[in-house]
């Protein structure tokens, strides 16, 4: 049944695509079995890359790069745009299976893989590392982004050196989507954790060969990887280009063979298509949706009225239009069909603040400020705080000018890449904007990472035990159909309670040279950067 849901899906998104599809070049979605070896792929990066741990990282910028230098337990099928538990390809692991109702997931492993510094891969490897992230080692991370995500896992067990299992305090189905994140690779346990910061030591395709901030990021291949005859590229050169025009001139000149994941709006895809029309443009979902930061902790946000007023202040359509220029989806915090299965219809989004009709809306923002104490002559006057990077600016700049239209006199603030997750972490802000990104395919990589009450992720401090229990109800949730109903309950009440405003999730036009062959684009940006299938034609 879910699979049929799945294909259908999968139709759907190109039979519904309408202004998001270029009819441009193809792609073929199956892999090319006659991939020829050698040659460099060059890269764009639009910032340095904060760190190398990508368990440390909650940004496409640390993942994009360093995931060819890892490998997961299992990943998403690289060859299919959407993304299903149902269609895993094995990478350290070469089966794995429940039992004990869901209770138990069981790994055996792949024997002779080595790290690149050439010690064996072992069980001990993959313990250590989802013990360290669950915070159940002795060892810990700097930053622990994702550490809610294993929260429901009692125990790891080894039973030799090629097999481990997972232990759960309840059946959760979405564990296993969850260790096929790009977030979610596996470390050596013979290395600090602190060491992977600042150099990569996995068991991946490539190898750090330099790291240059500001300049570039060198991979080359790794001689001894585990599958015959990958990768097929001798290297991977990441080039750091921080303004967006000029990414997006070294594309067209061929200075880099693809894009940034995430950087593809449409007047870039426009300006690429005009000028070389026989570039390859997938547009795709990123399952990353622009969001609002309202700190819950303090005043003015500590009261709802106010935050109430922001939302209601906020016309998604007019973002979409505007900002996006048409290339985004209106949805509350999951994305919805055709691009995922979980978020909630169209219908029932015209109920939530921000969604309805926009002169309502802003007039019910009035209301609510006037009775908080804010009006004409007492403007609430707040700091809107952003990255430092275009996409997230354009963002900020457009909520300044819908806050403005209220009553609220908002000024923005650019923090630095490596500044930003820290200080949001901490609550160092009054209004952020934001985009934040699901890892996987499921609600519980949304919810239970963003929206718990003790997640380092949950930037808001929002925490409502009663919508938290709800949440840890659904994720043990094993019928799809009461799942669902669950889910669209909890998404709605986070809108209504204001926890981090939904504003779109964005599409990507991911474009990359017609010689560029076996890359095809997910509709999750975090999930497909292994490239070890990838090869050049030329």
């Amino acid at each position: 049944m879910k699979s049929t849901r799945l294909l259908i899906a999968a139709a759907l998104a190109l039979a519904l695509a309408g202004s998001f599809l270029w009819q441009g070049s193809t792609y073929a979605a199956e892999p090319n079995p006659n991939g020829k070896h050698g040659g460099i792929l060059r890269g764009v990066l639009r910032e340095n890359w904060p760190v190398m741990s990508i368990h440390e990282e909650a940004t496409i910028s640390a993942v994009w790069p360093i995931a060819p230098m890892y490998n997961n337990l299992v990943i998403f099928d690289p060859f299919r745009p959407v993304e299903s538990t149902e269609h895993l390809v094995g990478e350290l692991a070469t089966s794995w299976s429940w039992s004990d109702g869901g209770k138990k997931l069981t790994f055996k492993l792949r024997h002779g893989v080595k790290w690149h510094d050439g010690k064996p891969f072992t069980s001990a490897d993959v313990k250590h590392t989802f013990d360290v992230v669950r915070g159940a080692s002795e060892k810990r991370l700097k930053l622990n982004p994702r550490k809610t995500w294993y929260e429901n896992v009692t125990e790891i067990t080894t039973n030799g050196d090629y097999e481990v299992t997972f232990v759960l305090k309840v059946a959760q189905p979405s564990l296993l989507a969850m260790l096929s994140s790009g977030y979610s690779p596996v470390y050596p346990a013979h290395i600090e954790p602190q060491e992977l910061r600042t150099h990569a030591v996995g068991t991946g395709p490539f190898r750090l060969k330099e790291a240059l901030p500001d300049q570039q990021m060198v991979l080359e291949r790794n001689p001894d990887y585990f599958i015959k005859d990958r990768p097929y590229l001798d290297g991977i050169v990441y080039t750091v280009i921080k303004s967006r025009p000029s990414e997006v001139a070294a594309l067209q000149a061929g200075q880099v063979d693809m894009f940034f994941p995430g950087e593809g709006t449409k007047s870039v895809r426009d300006t690429i298509a005009q000028a070389v029309p026989t570039m390859v443009i997938h547009p795709v979902a990123q399952n990353v949706y622009d969001n609002v930061l309202l700190n819950i902790t303090k005043p003015p946000f500590d009261n709802i009225k106010l935050r109430q007023a922001v939302s209601y202040a906020l016309h998604r359509e007019d973002m979409i239009k505007s900002v996006h220029q048409g290339a985004a989806i209106e949805s509350a915090a999951l994305l919805p069909a055709p691009y995922g299965e979980w978020g909630i219809g169209k219908k029932e989004l015209a109920a939530l603040p921000g969604y309805g009709d926009v002169e309502k809306d802003r007039a019910q923002a009035r209301k609510l400020l006037a009775e908080a104490g804010h009006g004409p002559n007492n403007p609430l006057k707040v700091t809107v705080s952003t990255r430092a990077v275009a996409i997230y600016v354009d963002t900020a700049v457009w909520v300044i000018d819908q806050l403005k239209r209220v009553g609220i006199e908002g000024t923005l603030e650019q923090v630095e890449t490596g500044v930003w997750h820290p200080r949001a972490a901490r609550r160092e802000f009054e209004i952020g904007t934001n985009l934040t990104g699901t890892g996987i395919p499921d609600p519980d990589g949304n919810f239970i990472e963003n929206f718990t009450c003790k997640s380092p992720r949950n930037y808001t401090g929002y925490c409502n035990p009663e919508v938290e229990a709800m949440i840890f109800k659904a994720s043990a949730e094993t019928d799809h159909k009461k799942r669902l109903e669950l889910v669209h309950e909890i998404d709605k009440r986070l809108q209504v309670e204001v926890a981090r405003p939904v504003l779109a999730h964005r599409m990507d036009y991911f474009m990359f040279w017609p010689y560029v062959k076996n890359l095809v684009p997910h509709h999750n940006i975090y999930n497909w950067g292994r490239m070890q299938d990838v090869w050049l034609d030329k």
